[in-house]
């Protein structure tokens, strides 16, 4: 015997577990492209130096390669450097 609620619609010979055939390969697909993502990832070395870049910030040596702004020529023709 069959539950049927109030107001419940549903197609002739269909059921309420049907809706499994179409949830269960999306979820198998889903699973499958999040391993291959996975696999890429630690195939690439995406997690070989977790510590590294947070040390890293850490160390602030004044880069000579970073560019400075440019000096600027005030009224009276005398060069002044921004702080």
């Amino acid at each position: 015997m069959e539950l049927v609620f109030a107001g419940e619609i549903r197609p002739a010979g269909r059921t309420v577990m049907d809706i499994l055939y179409f949830l269960i390969p999306i979820t198998l697909f889903v699973i499958l492209i999040a391993a291959c993502a996975f696999i890429w990832a630690v195939k690439t070395g995406q997690f070989d130096d977790l510590e590294g870049p947070a040390y890293r910030i850490l160390l602030d040596d004044d880069d000579p390669r970073i560019p400075r702004p440019p000096a600027r020529q005030d009224g009276s023709g005398s060069q002044a450097r921004d702080p």
